[in-house]
């Protein structure tokens, strides 16, 4: 079960990059390690440095993708942002945090995608 979750996991980050590059969005970076956690993707949105948390889910027997960002997972996602500015400061300027919650509840049918931008802050 944990490969199972861990391939539908990396299916999602590689969904939500072309989904994000379909919108103008420039890919920097994946899985991106800081001391705080990972991020999974450092995107740039014009001027704008933009700090990507993907969650995937093939059924709502949990919830939704986008409940699953808990304050403690807001706090991470804080602190890892701020880290890897700090480690990149090319990426000066704006930044923010969006979440993309993807449910593949039917493989044989497009996934549903949502974008929350600014969703943490």
């Amino acid at each position: 079960m944990k490969k199972y979750r861990h391939n539908l996991g990396r299916w999602g980050e590689t969904v939500a990059a072309e989904f994000l590059a379909k919108r103008g969005y420039s890919i920097v970076a994946r899985n991106a390690r800081t001391p705080y956690g990972e991020i999974d993707l450092v995107t740039r949105q014009g001027d704008a440095t933009v700090f990507v948390e993907v969650k995937t889910r093939s059924n709502t027997a949990f919830g939704y993708p986008e409940e699953a960002i808990t304050p403690r997972k807001r706090e991470h996602l804080i602190e890892a942002s701020q880290a890897y500015l700090q480690k990149h400061p090319e990426l000066s300027g704006d930044w923010r945090i969006d979440v993309i919650a993807i449910q593949r509840l039917d493989p044989t049918k497009e996934p549903l995608i949502e974008h929350f931008e600014n969703a943490v802050n």
